[in-house]
Formats: structure tokens, C-alpha cells, sequence
């Protein structure tokens, strides 16, 4: 019997209904269940042929957990050494070798010293830095985020020079890229399961969260829909990405990827609404259905982007 697992925290709609999704196909040997911890021995474990992780982004306890699962032969969506490695600028930097469209991006130091560092730890930083340069890079207004992290928090949009400063300083130890601001007429959320099974979605990322998904929008045009589908797909396959979300602000017709690194993407029912729901409950019923059958235990069954496999090549 090969057990599918999902390991999550606060989310309340599709855990269950993606379990009661993949037993309600009645595939032969495979069963599903929430991941149940009582110990965690080095180099021991093997109990599920499949994880989807959706919390140990928030939990290091977990992290470790799906690490040392993956070594025996887990094959944790997502991969668990790839996600804590990447970070939102290297993303960027990766997806612009991959012909993607991006907005201007720099990643600055922190406005305060990381713990246990002093001054003399910086010589190697010039200073002042070129923030002239910088400056004219990116314009104003200009976003500034994290350049590890997600769920829009500590996210800040700068008017102007003087804002920045200002804002910089309440950023604390946080490492934070400055981003042009892309002023668009369409936006895109868009679902990419496996690899392959893509759902682009109207969003709207000004309203409250609760009604950011757009319900029976406007036509979009099929040329602009097969670009971003094709950009989305070099962005997962490149990144090695089986349960992502890629967005995407749209300019003079352009998809500009805005965010596209996400370990657990929001699949709430009371987010993305019913019709995205299903679409997500039932691809990822069937990604793991996949992966289960695939799976080789004792062996290593991650899913590696191009990024990684051409440079082990």
C-alpha cells in the first residue's frame, strides 16, 4: 500500500478535500491521509510514498521532517531542498536566463546589522553605495519586498527618495529588493500543477484578499492567454516547481512575472473560489496519484528544475 500524505496548518478547505479526493478514485494500493508525526529518527521514516507540504514554510521542525523523508524516499511536493534554497532574486535572475519578462530588480543590505555582526563585517560593501544608480534603475514610485518571503507581508509601495529612507529603516534585519513598479491594465494568477496542468485566472491584487479572484471578467485575448501559459510552464519546469502559483501584471500587452516562487500557494475555497477550487482539488489529486505510482522507494523521487539538472549535466 503506497500512502499519499498532506501536511498543513491553518487551512481548513482543501487539505481534507484533496484526501477525500485521491481515495475517492479507489486507486488500486494507494490511500491518502493527513501526515501523522510521533518521532523523527535520522535516516528512518519511509512511511509515504507522497507529501504535499503546505506549512513547513512556516514550521523549521517540519522542514527537517520532509528533508529526511525525501532522502528515504518521499517524494515531498515541493521539493523541500530547492525551495529553502531559492529566494524571490535569484528567481528573478533565473527567470530573465529563461526569456521572461521582469520588472527592473535590485536586493539591497539590510538597514540594520544582522545579529552578531558588526561594522567590520561589511568591508567588502562599498559605501555609500551607489544609490544614484540604483535609483535611476528602478524609478518611482517603486515596490519594495522581501527578498525571501511572501503573503504580501512587509511589502511597502515608495513614492519617492525620501520615502524610501524612511521606509528602509522599519525594514530592520529583513533583506529587501527594490522593484519597478509595473503600472498595469491586467493581472494574472496562475495555477501551475506538475509541471504542466495550468489555470490562468483574472486577479486582482488591489482589493482585499477575499476578493482578489475576478469572477467573470472581461474577454482576455488568446494570444496574450498562450504567452503567459508558455512563460508559466518555463518558469515551474526551470524552477522545478509541482504545486506553484506565477503571477503576472500585464504592461503594453506584456506579462511582466511579478511572483512565481511560492511552496504553498494559496488553495482556499474561500479565496480563490469554488470553480478554482475544483480545478486545484482535482489536479493535485491527480499529480500525487501520479507521483505515488512513479514513486521508487528508498530512492531520491524529487522533482529537480532544468536549472539544477543542466548544471549537474
Amino acid at each position: 500500500m503506497k500512502k499519499i500524505g498532506i501536511l498543513f496548518g491553518m487551512e481548513d478547505t482543501f487539505p481534507q478535500a484533496f484526501i477525500d479526493r485521491v481515495n475517492s478514485k479507489n486507486e488500486k494500493g494507494i490511500i491518502a491521509e493527513a501526515v501523522a508525526i510521533d518521532k523523527v529518527v535520522q535516516n528512518q521514516d519511509g512511511e509515504y510514498a507522497v507529501i504535499i507540504d503546505r506549512i513547513s514554510q512556516d514550521v523549521p521542525f517540519y522542514r527537517a521532517y520532509l528533508k529526511n523523508a525525501a532522502l528515504t524516499g518521499t517524494n515531498v511536493i515541493n521539493n523541500p531542498f530547492w525551495w529553502s534554497a531559492d529566494d524571490k532574486f535569484f528567481n528573478n535572475s533565473l527567470a530573465d536566463t529563461l526569456g521572461v519578462p521582469l520588472p527592473n530588480t535590485v536586493i539591497l543590505p539590510s538597514a540594520e546589522h544582522p545579529t552578531d555582526t558588526t561594522g567590520k563585517s561589511f568591508r567588502n560593501l562599498k559605501y555609500p553605495m551607489d544609490w544614484e544608480g540604483i535609483f535611476n534603475y528602478i524609478g518611482f514610485p517603486a515596490y519594495m519586498k522581501p527578498y525571501a518571503g511572501g503573503g504580501w507581508k512587509n511589502v511597502y509601495r515608495l513614492e519617492n527618495i525620501e520615502e524610501f529612507w524612511e521606509k528602509h529603516q522599519e525594514t530592520g534585519q529583513l533583506v529587501m529588493m527594490l522593484q519597478e513598479e509595473i503600472v498595469f491594465t491586467e493581472y494574472f494568477r496562475v495555477y501551475c500543477l506538475g509541471c504542466k496542468a495550468v489555470r490562468i485566472m483574472q486577479y486582482e491584487p488591489r482589493n482585499p484578499h477575499h476578493l482578489r479572484y475576478v469572477i467573470d471578467g472581461p474577454p482576455v485575448d488568446k494570444k496574450l492567454l498562450a504567452t503567459i501559459k508558455d512563460y508559466t510552464l518555463r518558469l515551474c519546469k526551470g524552477l522545478g516547481y509541482d504545486f506553484n502559483t506565477v503571477e503576472f501584471a500585464v504592461r503594453d500587452g506584456i506579462p511582466y512575472a511579478i511572483d512565481f516562487g511560492n511552496p504553498a500557494p494559496d488553495a482556499e475555497l474561500t479565496s480563490v473560489g469554488a470553480e478554482n477550487f475544483e480545478w486545484v482539488v482535482e489536479e493535485a489529486a491527480k499529480m500525487a496519484i501520479a507521483a505515488a505510482k512513479k514513486q521508487k522507494p528508498g530512492k531520491l523521487n524529487l522533482t529537480w528544475g532544468t536549472f539544477i539538472k543542466d548544471a549537474v549535466k
